[in-house]
């Protein structure tokens, strides 16, 4: 069910004014998450520089193309949570299948980067049930739209 999530008007003062302090809480933190993105995006360029003009000069191992994913995929999932905030400004309405997706694509990232020699079987059960969790939550809710 939709419903709105910090009304636009309310029948009183006190909560209106509150809601406007949380409106304006969240244009920051909408600002603050575009700096990270960029911070991101120069991360991103420095690690593949470091990796690139490290011996072997051009050329990736394995160990740095993950990590240059992990980069990628926190941008990406940075850009996410942007796009969350600013539906959010718009309408006022929490795009529920919007954090379904920005948390598989968070939790994909954490599978990606996996090293899989350091982790125990436990981790790997855990992860597989929030993916399984979040994915039927994810086609469930879209089917539903």
């Amino acid at each position: 069910m939709i419903h709105d999530e910090i009304p636009q008007k309310h029948e009183d003062p006190l909560i209106n004014f509150l809601h406007q302090i949380i409106r304006f809480a969240v244009r920051i933190l909408s600002v603050i998450m575009v700096l990270v993105i960029i911070w991101g995006i120069g991360d991103v360029i420095y690690v593949l520089y470091q990796r690139l003009s490290s011996p072997p000069f051009l050329l990736l191992d394995i160990n740095d193309i993950f990590e240059t994913f992990g980069a990628f995929m926190a941008v990406l999932i940075a850009i996410e949570i942007f796009i969350n905030i600013r539906l959010y400004l718009g309408t006022n309405v929490l795009p529920v299948q919007l954090v379904i997706a920005t948390a598989l694509m968070a939790i994909a990232r954490k599978v990606i980067v996996l090293d899989l020699d350091k982790i125990t079987s436990d981790y790997i059960l855990g992860i597989s049930a929030v993916v399984l969790a979040l994915g039927i939550t994810y086609w469930l809710i879209s089917k539903k739209s």
